[in-house]
């Protein structure tokens, strides 16, 4: 009668048997109802056929029924409830909203008042229903509510645990109830899905109920609506953490393989294939954030919850899991997982996946920190001393991942957030890892992950070569992705906890491929429009957190090599050559492939879509680290060897050859300050070691030439503070010439003796480089004192070996003319300089003669003039020197010299400039002695010369 089409009569059927079950089951048996099962059920049995008819009527005062039956005798349904959960999840497509409304109230009933007395073994149908309510689609808020009370059902199954296990346990030793069989079915579809795990069994009763509740729940983070994917993922994973330490440690096999891993592979699927369109149907007229407007980043964020919460599963629980036999498969696959996420092309996504890469490398860390930093020690331990700059990436778990709800144990003990909690304090300074033998493979897997993370997203993209021709032509570069300076930045971080896991099995090869990733993220530009949040105003340049991080992680290397075996310092040369690779970004700005770019802070030219970051601080603080790291290495075989002084040089080169012409002046400053420290160093190294340093000698004295004669002069409004402040850097190098070369040319190469000497011989007179004798505006500044430098470091070591030891004449002291045995080389060498010099003053005086007619009454440039000036200051000291020398030292060629410079000195005295007279005049009185009548000796020579 109750599926009769009329509907009067439908009504009538349907009233008959709901008023003679509610009749039933108010009558008082003897025994009583709910002692009699098959009673129970055979009144029950009525009502539940009920569901099986499709009309909408039928099913509402089917409902009406049971939500009466549920307030008067709900107390009693002992073995009924079976029946009565086998009503309420009679849900179907065609119910409406008030028919789900009115079947989901029942459900709360149940849920909320009759909870405690439902027998335990119909616990799982409870769960299942709650599930239904939570998958249908009529009604959202239905669903959201069904996920609270399947966290409510969570919480008395934790409250009860004691007498639910035993229960449970009981009816599982008895014979199956009669009319259970939902629970059957359950228990039937969990063994069934298990038979693809050779190494997973059944778990027990009461596990079997915590994984319908998980399977519930994990059935519902993939649901098509957002809001109910989000809430079942929050339920989920507070859940585990709350009341997953009830659970056997074979049942976590279960959990993995069941429950997390068919999540990450499902949400990962539907992520993959959602519409990037927004679909207006769907939403409405609801405004949505511009973050959550499309499918794809709907699905992103689920995406995004679901790896954070396997990985801080993974995280909490790994002590646990180690212990079970396929461990290394689920970490095999969870590593999987986070390489995908990061590889995919939506920034959110990628982001998370490495901050859940960081989240299981803190595992170590934090169980060494609860069990080895007792009474607060704090010293286990030690933060880095890198600067925090501002959006720098930090550990931390996405927003709402965490919900706090009434019994959720405290787990941020180990999470990420109260790991990178301190400001700087993520990276170790000693062994924080307690990774034994056998967790080797595990890390190296992840290690793995991280080069194959980091290989793919530092590849330049195919075809970019900037064309300039089409109309649209930035719009082929707009629709490439990039990672941001945010992944990359995290990607470096995950480095140093991860080496703390690795470093005992580190080679060289691993070394290699980790310099490639720093330089490959360094090189990735970022979009002109954000490039801005990323740095301060221009010029304002500080390091960018990418950057800090780079420096970060070679610094955690270097301590980590130092203190390590001798194969491990064998990659000294490795370090060494990739901080030098670092300091010529400073000057040369990496390129990213064919990618057209332009450099941070330039405001001229063409308007570029992809920016590179200003490299000026990276490259200077990586200098400070060269130097402090050869401070501590000059000396080590592997150093020495592999010629680690001389790339140095061949770097520092680089900014001193470029001096004016530098993007920044600090860089080749500091550069020439790293040069005296190096020099320092390394230089009586190279003298103990002459075999392993015989090429380095060339590319000294061409860093020697580069930087005291650049190409590139002083700009014209350099001031005299800093000029004056230039020029004695040259004058510092002249000095450690003097000191640190010179006394010991008599085991230094000749060839490189030769070039110092020209150098010092190039110097001692500044001449002006312009063509035009009449160049009245050029404001180029001499450096004088520099001139005076390197003359007086010629005359100083002109006779000193064939001095003796304690004569002053000469202004050398007696320990510069220690030696004895080098006396042939430095005087031949000194010999050729001074007869340089005197070719080299005639040849300036010869000019300004001539330039001084041809001028007229038009007086010829200042620095013309200053120049000539010091021309005759120098004759003037060399007259006074050689005349203080042992004449028995002084070779008659060099007499003949001198005395042919004095036409040149006559032609001059038509100077009207009073600073040229002045030191003419100062010149020509030297030649006093000369006129004189020349000692015996002297006359001898000279008659025999000529």
């Amino acid at each position: 009668v109750c599926q009769h089409s009329h509907a009067e009569l439908r009504s009538w059927g349907a009233e008959a048997v709901t008023s003679l079950v509610k009749a039933a089951l108010a009558y008082k048996f003897d025994p009583p109802l709910h002692e009699n099962l098959k009673l129970q059920q055979s009144i029950l049995f009525p009502l539940q056929e009920l569901s099986n008819i499709s009309f909408n009527d039928i099913r509402g005062r089917q409902l009406e029924s049971l939500s009466h039956i549920l307030h008067n005798n709900g107390d009693h349904l002992l073995h009924g409830w079976p029946s009565v959960l086998g009503v309420l999840g009679a849900l179907t497509k065609d119910h409406g909203e008030k028919l789900v409304q009115q079947a989901f109230q029942c459900l709360q009933l149940v849920v909320t008042d009759f909870l405690p007395i439902i027998s335990p073994q119909y616990l799982q149908g409870v769960v299942q229903v709650a599930e239904r309510f939570g998958l249908q689609q009529q009604e959202l808020n239905v669903s959201l509510t069904a996920i609270g009370l399947l966290w409510n059902i969570s919480d008395f199954f934790f409250q009860n645990r004691q007498r639910i296990k035993l229960e449970l346990d009981a009816a599982a030793a008895a014979k199956p109830v009669p009319g259970n069989e939902q629970l059957s079915m359950a228990q039937g579809d969990q063994q069934t899905s298990l038979r693809g795990h050779s190494n997973v069994s059944p778990p027990p009763p009461f596990d079997a109920l915590w994984m319908c509740l998980f399977s519930a729940l994990g059935e519902l983070c993939v649901d098509l609506r957002p809001a109910v994917r989000k809430s079942a993922g929050q339920t989920l994973f507070s859940t585990i953490s709350a009341h997953g330490a009830l659970l056997q440690p074979g049942t976590w096999q279960n959990v993995l393989w069941q429950v997390l891993f068919p999540l990450l592979e499902n949400v990962r699927k539907y992520s993959s294939s959602a519409s990037t369109i927004r679909d207006k149907e769907s939403t409405g007229n609801i405004l949505i954030h511009h973050s959550r407007d499309t499918a794809e980043k709907q699905w992103a964020e689920t995406r995004v919850l679901s790896l954070a919460g396997v990985a801080r599963t993974f995280n909490a629980k790994r002590k646990m899991l180690q212990g079970l036999g396929d461990f290394p498969r689920a970490w095999s696959l969870l590593l999987d997982h986070i390489e995908l996420s990061a590889l995919c092309h939506n920034a959110e996504v990628s982001l998370a996946a490495l901050k859940s890469f960081q989240e299981i490398l803190q595992i170590s860390r934090a169980t060494s920190s609860a069990g080895g930093n007792k009474a607060g020690d704090g010293g286990e331990v030690e933060a880095m001393h890198w600067p925090v700059a501002p959006g720098v990436v930090t550990v931390e778990p996405p927003a709402g991942e965490i919900m706090n709800r009434t019994g959720e144990a405290t787990a941020s003990a180990s999470s990420p957030a109260s790991v990178g909690g301190k400001k700087g304090a993520f990276y170790s300074k000693g062994n924080i890892s307690d990774s034994t033998d056998d967790d080797i493979p595990l890390w190296s897997a992840a290690w793995k992950v991280w080069l194959n993370i980091g290989a793919e997203v530092t590849k330049p993209p195919a075809n970019q070569t900037g064309e300039i021709n089409p109309p649209a032509s930035t719009a082929p570069s707009k629709k490439v992705y990039l990672p941001s300076q945010q992944f990359l930045t995290a990607l470096i971080q995950t480095f140093p906890p991860l080496f703390e896991h690795i470093r005992s099995r580190f080679q060289a090869s691993d070394l290699q491929k980790l310099s490639t990733v720093l330089k490959g993220t360094l090189c990735v530009p970022v979009q002109s429009d954000s490039s801005p949040f990323i740095v301060p105003s221009y010029p304002e340049v500080t390091l960018t957190p990418l950057q800090i991080a780079s420096l970060a992680a070679m610094d955690t290397l270097i301590k980590a090599v130092q203190s390590g075996s001798d194969s491990m310092q064998a990659t000294y040369p490795d370090i060494f050559q990739q901080l030098l690779t670092f300091v010529t970004f400073g000057v040369n700005a990496p390129k990213f492939g064919d990618m057209e770019t332009k450099t941070f802070g330039v405001v001229r030219g063409p308007q570029a879509d992809w920016v590179i970051m200003n490299f000026v601080p990276f490259a200077e603080h990586s200098i400070t680290m060269v130097v402090d790291l050869y401070r501590a290495t000059a000396s080590h075989p592997a150093v020495v060897k592999a010629e680690i002084l001389q790339h140095i040089l061949k770097t520092f080169r680089l900014p001193l050859s470029l001096k004016y012409g530098c993007p920044s002046s600090s860089t080749w400053l500091l550069a020439a300050d790293a040069l005296f420290t190096v020099l320092a160093l390394g230089l009586p190294v190279a003298r103990a070691q002459r075999k392993a340093f015989t090429s380095m000698w060339a590319e000294l004295a061409g860093l020697f030439e580069d930087f005291l004669f650049s190409p590139h002069g002083c700009p014209p409004t350099l001031s005299v503070e800093d000029f004056q402040r230039d020029e004695s850097l040259d004058c510092r190098l002249i000095q450690l010439i003097r000191e640190d070369i010179l006394p010991h040319a008599a085991h230094l190469p000749p060839d490189f003796m030769v070039s110092v000497m020209s150098l010092l011989n190039k110097g001692s007179i500044h001449s002006t480089t312009s063509d035009s004798f009449v160049d009245t505006e050029s404001s180029r500044k001499l450096r004088e004192e520099f001139a005076r430098t390197c003359f007086e470091t010629l005359l100083q070591f002109s006779f000193v070996s064939s001095s003796p030891p304690t004569t002053s004449s000469s202004g050398q002291s007696a320990s510069q003319a220690e030696g004895a045995g080098a006396v042939s080389e430095q005087g031949q060498l000194t010999r050729l300089a001074v007869l340089s010099l005197l070719s080299r003053c005639r040849e300036v005086l010869t000019r300004y003669s001539e330039d001084e007619r041809l001028s007229g009454k038009c007086p010829l440039p200042r620095p013309r003039l200053a120049e000539m000036s010091s021309v005759l200051k120098a004759i003037t000291t060399l007259l006074q020197s050689l005349k203080k020398a042992p004449q028995e030292n002084v070779e008659v060629n060099v007499w003949e010299q001198v005395i042919k410079l004095y036409p040149a000195l006559v032609e001059c005295t038509t100077s009207p400039s009073p600073q040229v007279s002045k030191s003419l005049r100062d010149a020509l009185h030297e030649f006093q002695d000369l006129l004189a009548p020349p000692s015996a000796s002297l006359a001898s020579s000279l008659a025999n010369g000529t």
